[in-house]
Order: C-alpha cells, then sequence, then structure tokens
C-alpha cells in the first residue's frame, strides 16, 4: 500500500501541477471564479469519513463486529455523499454553465484533476463495499484488523489528497 500511495501521489502531483501552471491562461471563458462553488458540504463529508473509518478500525482490532459495520458504513455513505456532490457539481457545469473538458485548459485540467481523485474515491468504495459484505457474511474476523487498516491508509490518502485539491482548485485557482 505504501508503494501505491507514493506512486499515486506522484501522479496526483503532476495534475496539479498542471492545473496551477494553466490557471488563467483560457482564451475563452467560463473561468473559476464564474462556475464554481466551493463544496463545503460535501468535502466535510469526504473530511470526516476519515473519522468514521478509525472508529472503524478500532472496533474491528477490538473485536467489536457489530460496531465495526457501523463505522464502515457510516464511511461509505459519506463517501457516496461526497460522489453525488461531484456528480452534482459537474452536471451543472456541464449543462448548465456549458463547461466540459474540451471548453478550455480550465475545464481540461479541472476535469482531468477532480475527475481522477473521483475515481480514487469509487475505488476505495469498491473496496470497503466488498470489505462490508465479507463482514456481513462473517468472513471478516478481528484477526483481519491489519488488512483492514491497509484499506483505511488508502482511504486516508483520499481525503489527504482532497484538502490538496480543494485547496488548488477551490481556494487558489478561484
Amino acid at each position: 500500500m505504501s508503494c501505491l500511495i507514493i506512486a499515486e501521489s506522484a501522479i496526483f502531483t503532476i495534475f496539479v501541477v498542471a492545473y496551477l501552471y494553466y490557471i488563467g491562461r483560457s482564451l475563452s471563458g467560463p473561468t473559476p471564479k464564474q462556475v464554481l462553488e466551493i463544496p463545503w458540504f460535501y468535502s466535510a463529508c469526504l473530511l470526516s469519513s476519515s473519522f468514521f473509518i478509525m472508529l472503524a478500525e478500532h472496533a474491528i482490532e477490538h473485536g467489536k463486529m457489530l460496531a465495526f459495520r457501523l463505522w464502515w458504513l457510516v464511511t461509505i455513505l459519506l463517501g457516496v455523499t461526497f460522489l453525488y456532490g461531484t456528480g452534482a457539481e459537474w452536471r451543472k457545469l456541464i449543462f448548465e454553465d456549458h463547461l466540459t473538458i474540451s471548453t478550455n485548459l480550465f475545464g481540461t485540467t479541472f476535469y482531468s484533476l477532480v475527475g481522477l481523485h473521483a475515481s480514487h474515491v469509487i475505488v476505495g468504495l469498491l473496496m470497503m463495499l466488498v470489505t462490508l459484505a465479507f463482514s456481513l457474511t462473517g468472513a471478516l474476523k478481528p484477526h483481519h484488523a491489519e488488512r483492514v487498516k491497509v484499506l483505511a491508509l488508502y482511504w486516508h490518502f483520499v481525503d489527504a489528497v482532497w484538502v490538496v485539491v480543494f485547496t488548488v482548485v477551490y481556494v487558489v485557482g478561484r
């Protein structure tokens, strides 16, 4: 997992640098300031999910499988809520603001960077859903806590990357 996180960090760094490099270089609109709204609620959902996955980790370590399932499910629901917010934002940008990946440099870099992050959220959610299924069938036991921690580490990485993406796109980039 450490190697994956290092490699993914390099990929995200390239996308973040590209976004920063092309800020303000679009020859036509819309611009970030014209169309982006800061996704406070959905960001809070994603970032708070790290707290709940930590509760799930703690629960499985102590053999509290019901609590594990609850906190794991809360984490999944918060991640799904975040993805819903991303989808709603994209729907608005595409259909109301007419910003697509081919509109201008902002559109290209925005959808590439935010889409890269969203794809990582999707992968994390799929892995967590499989883990939840194993838990519900009884195949996941407290002695699997270390494996759960590895997956949780990936989720913490996804959350940490969002802090960077959020700052670059919605704070610096506006």
